[in-house]
């Protein structure tokens, strides 16, 4: 099968490489794509904000499967121009991205399926920022605070100082209809990926990412600075209690609201001291999770998903996963998340790929004229190793990550390490 990949991160990256490991997919091409993934197959030139245009090259490039990455053009309704246009796709409709596209909607959703979530209060108006965060106000615990809508993963405030809630809420409000608070939620946060035809749920492997910018979760939220797979100190049944519990729920609920979910389903989950609740759900492979989970997947990626795009995942053969570990940090640009610079030409690449058990997934990057490769974005590249234990993971990943050189950028330096060390 010949499949496009639609997007230019380190998750599209990662989708790529898993793909050329499958023996049926005979063709690979990614559009916009970056630097990393033009040097692996062929990248196009896209608007991946404009939904015919997706249409339009996937026809014009025969493909027989399209993968969309991004959440923005789903919500925008590319699934539905490209399943219009006669070709298979992997990714929900407008109508069922929704789930990511609105926070006040998935709620709704997760109340109709009796899927357990943080207790929320949706606000329409500025008069109502103030009651909301006094309902949600316990001693010792931090306001939680949500833009409704599509952020980058940098719309979510949790702070114990109510004018920052306070602003962020009337930002949210001055720049979309709504505003979420919720209640704080204690424990360790999971995500899990699901794929589903609509009817059936095949889960992934879970993983834990790194939202905050710094060290020991200081700084600002961001879009996510690593991350690592599996999971030592989880539960050994907290893949089948979720699917159970959450996702196979929430399939059901949409299915039955006449929106049938088909494609990637992520749950942000808290362990709470009162059991699993959803954070949130993303319609679409998560960033950094995903450079951690396909690099575990031993079995192929492109049939998995051209059988939850056609219905048939039922009757498709279960994944099949490696007992190594896997470790991806991210290393951002001077600035980032506020202010990203762009422009600074990384070297030492070629070192670090060629770094044991090393894959250099490239996000935010561009090749210059001189041939040279640049930061274009904030998260620059996510630099995975895989190793048999988490411990060697890390260190096979920041011996990669010290040989790479981005003048101003940054990184953590505890991405898995609580969970090597079992703390």
């Amino acid at each position: 099968m010949k499949v496009l990949i639609v997007g230019s991160g380190a998750r599209e990256h990662a989708i790529v490489r898993a793909l050329m490991r499958d023996e049926n997919v005979t063709g690979i091409e990614c559009a916009p794509g970056n630097a990393g993934i033009a040097g692996d197959v062929t990248t196009l030139p896209l608007d991946v904000t404009d939904t015919q245009a997706i249409a339009a090259l996937a026809l014009e490039r025969g493909v027989d499967l399209v993968v969309i990455g991004p959440e923005a053009p789903l919500v925008a309704g590319a699934a539905d121009a490209i399943r219009a246009a006669g070709i298979a796709c992997f990714g929900p409709s407008a109508q069922a991205a929704r789930l990511e596209g609105s926070k006040a909607f998935a709620k709704e959703v997760m109340a109709e399926a009796g899927v357990p979530t943080a207790m929320a209060l949706v606000c329409t108006d500025g008069d109502q920022i103030d009651g909301a965060l006094d309902t949600f106000t316990r001693p010792g615990t931090p306001y939680v605070v949500k833009d409704d809508g599509l952020a980058g993963g940098k719309g979510v405030v949790v702070t114990d100082d109510r004018a920052v809630a306070v602003a962020h809420a009337r930002a949210c409000l001055a720049g979309g209809s709504a505003v979420v608070m919720e209640e704080f939620l204690d424990g360790p946060e999971v995500s899990l990926f699901a794929i589903t035809d609509g009817t059936c749920v095949v889960p992934l492997q879970p993983a834990q990412d790194f939202k905050r910018a710094h060290d020991d979760d200081a700084g600002p939220n961001t879009g996510g600075m690593g991350a690592y797979s599996p999971l030592p100190w989880a539960p050994a049944d907290v893949v089948d209690d979720v699917t159970a519990r959450v996702l196979q729920p929430m399939i059901d609920a949409m299915a039955a609201r006449g929106t049938p979910f088909v494609g990637l389903l992520y749950a942000g989950l808290a362990m709470t001291s009162r059991g699993i609740r959803v954070v949130e759900f993303n319609a679409r492979f998560g960033d950094p999770e995903t450079q951690v989970v396909l690099a575990r997947l031993q079995s192929g990626l492109g049939g998995l998903m051209m059988a939850a795009a056609t219905g048939h995942l039922e009757t498709h053969p279960a994944p099949v996963w490696s007992s190594d570990a896997a470790v991806t940090v991210v290393i951002a640009a001077q600035g980032y998340p506020e202010s990203p610079r762009t422009g600074d030409v990384i070297a030492g690449l070629g070192d670090a790929a060629a770094s044991a058990g090393v894959d250099i997934l490239h996000a935010g990057t561009r090749v210059q004229d001189d041939g040279s490769i640049a930061a274009s974005g904030g998260r620059v590249l996510s630099v995975t190793a895989v190793g048999d234990t988490l411990h060697q993971a890390r260190e096979r990943a920041y011996t990669a990550v010290d040989l790479i050189i981005l003048e101003g950028s940054h990184h953590r330096r505890d991405i898995a390490l609580a969970a090597a060390t079992q703390e």
